[in-house]
């Protein structure tokens, strides 16, 4: 069921995985899992398994981007999403990164969120599944050995970071449950069910400004078919044959400096006032929310949402509730915005709220992708 201008890869036979495997993840069942579920099904398939345990936060981005890859033909993420964002940006951080990006990634859900791994099993047009099912139908994915390419969008703020992100960017309510909810990572995803009645409780508001440039500016109404043999520059237009030191990475070459006013064609929301802003790129934020059920892997769009303040607390749940069958767009609630963008910019008035990207907690300040 893949749509036109998909191309895929295929692993070789017999393969040589890497897995890296994060035994606190969810609620701590990844090795039992690993080793009950996913280990009989790739030996079956003959795929061979180097297994590597994270002992510590970062573990895993140190792994990928200091060691010799090339005896392993995919590396295998076994955990939440923390640790492909680990994985993503140690291998952005080595001088071979233009190489080292074409290294087949796999997702195997064994974490409380599975964000990606969601998106991956619905893309495949599998059912909607959970726990050890999502477990299994990606373990499928990985036996039948098909790979093809995925977006990555550049992240960077106002204190000079870069982040490579393949999941979504959040301010306000989503990131608040998202972070509020980790003390209950025990429950596994009904964390996140009790973190939304929490926030819900105390339903916060943030000032800021956000700025688009959406995807009609650019070209027809919706993102042409991408041509599979041109060069994926993380959502980047290529740069001429010769303008970029070898090893440097991509050029945000959408974005103005972050101290500078937005382009001229971008778009500036009029609302300065919101319970939520959250930049997603595939079509899961949770195993049960179906955020964008348009998104695609590597559709060169970022989905933006924003809900402006005002909307009652009852409304907001009916959404998130809308949100488990990818229907909250059908409510036409006033409050609720959707656009695809091809670039976004986000200035908090004061640094209030957490910031998330792919899950993982930062710092409120100016950020733009």
């Amino acid at each position: 069921c893949s749509p036109p201008g998909d191309s895929y890869g295929v692993l070789p036979q017999p393969c040589h995985a890497l897995v890296l495997l994060n035994p606190q993840s969810g609620s701590g069942r990844a090795l039992d899992d690993f080793q009950a579920v996913v280990q009989p099904m790739l030996a079956e398939a003959d795929i061979a398994t180097t297994v590597f345990v994270t002992e510590r936060p970062h573990h895993a981005h140190e792994k990928v981007r200091d060691e010799d890859l090339s005896q392993w033909d995919t590396l295998v993420v076994m955990s939440g999403d923390g640790l492909l964002f680990e994985v993503v940006n140690g291998l952005m951080e080595r001088p071979d990164w233009k190489e080292a990006m074409k290294k087949p990634l796999c997702i195997l859900p064994g974490g409380s969120g599975n964000a990606l791994a969601a998106s991956i099993n619905y893309y495949a047009g599998y059912d909607h599944v959970a726990k050890k099912k999502l477990l299994t139908n990606c373990t499928f994915i990985l036996c039948k050995g098909l790979y093809t390419q995925m977006d990555l969008v550049s992240l960077s703020t106002a204190s000079g970071k870069r982040f490579f992100s393949f999941l979504g960017f959040g301010w306000g309510f989503i990131s608040d449950v998202d972070i509020d909810s980790e003390k209950y990572r025990w429950l596994g995803s009904a964390r996140f069910t009790l973190g939304t009645l929490q926030c819900l409780a105390k339903l916060r508001v943030y000032q800021g400004r956000l700025s688009y440039l959406p995807i009609a500016t650019e070209q027809g109404s919706s993102p042409a078919p991408r041509d599979p043999h041109a060069p994926v520059t993380n959502g980047h237009v290529p740069q001429p044959a010769g303008t970029e030191a070898p090893g440097s990475l991509p050029p945000d070459s959408l974005l103005a400096p972050l101290g500078q006013p937005v382009p001229a064609h971008w778009t500036v929301v009029p609302e300065e006032e919101f319970v939520l802003v959250y930049a997603i790129y595939q079509s899961h934020l949770g195993t049960n929310l179906l955020m964008a059920p348009a998104a695609r892997l590597h559709d060169g769009c970022i989905h933006l949402f924003y809900m402006k303040a005002g909307i009652s607390r009852v409304s907001l749940l009916k959404l998130f509730l809308a949100m488990s069958r990818g229907t909250h767009l059908d409510l036409n609630c006033p409050h609720l915005c959707y656009v695809p963008v091809r670039a976004f910019r986000l200035e908090p008035r004061v640094a209030a709220g957490i910031m998330t990207v792919d899950g993982e907690a930062l710092a409120c300040e100016p950020v733009q992708g």
